[in-house]
């Protein structure tokens, strides 16, 4: 049987806690005892806390990157807007607290509108980006700045998400997809040609 290293295990443990109970548990304590070790032990692999929760991070945002990017993206623009709307929305959904994380705390060295993302530092706007600019140069959108909007539909989602997550939408996360669609498509729409 292969052993698996500390690290990873220490960062799975972390992760089992963000998902189940939130931010707040993930203490390097907590995350010791899930893993069997002493909380010193946790130092050797990550220097603080805030180290531990930017490996969750990055862990996560390599997760949606690779989901991006590796997706079958067919049909129209609409289509293949849509299918990393759902790519997105899919990632969210089944790690709330991680998505949280990701994109409401600050952190060092996170990518940062306008010029990181304009520099194509961000994997996730990336894809965005390049499929609206697709649709500009085809004339389904107007031309314009692709990175602003592929920044305001992030932000849309996004605003979307945590109204959600925080009680603040009160419907099931089938008719909340459906929701996130028709802005989306709204939005979409208000930018074509």
């Amino acid at each position: 049987m292969v052993a698996i290293p500390t690290a990873r295990r220490i960062a799975a443990a972390a992760k089992r806690l963000l998902d189940q109970e939130g931010i707040e548990a993930v203490t390097m304590r907590r995350v010791a005892h899930s893993v069997g070790i002493t909380p010193m032990a946790v130092y050797r692999h990550f220097p603080d806390r805030a180290g531990l929760l930017n490996a969750l991070v990055d862990a996560g945002f390599e997760d949606l990157s690779l989901r991006l990017t590796t997706a079958r993206l067919s049909g129209d623009i609409e289509k293949r807007l849509n299918k990393v709307l759902d790519i997105c929305l899919d990632h969210a959904l089944q790690h709330p607290k991680l998505f949280e994380l990701m994109f409401l705390g600050q952190r060092q060295g996170a990518p940062c509108f306008p010029n990181d993302l304009k520099a194509g530092q961000s994997p996730t706007a990336n894809v965005m980006a390049h499929l609206i600019q697709e649709g500009m140069e085809t004339g389904v959108f107007r031309e314009d700045d692709a990175w602003e909007i592929a920044f305001e539909m992030g932000a849309l989602l996004q605003g979307l998400l945590m109204l959600y997550f925080g009680g603040g939408m009160d419907m099931p996360v089938s008719r909340f997809r459906t929701f996130c669609r028709r802005a989306f498509s709204r939005y979409m729409h208000g930018i074509c040609n």
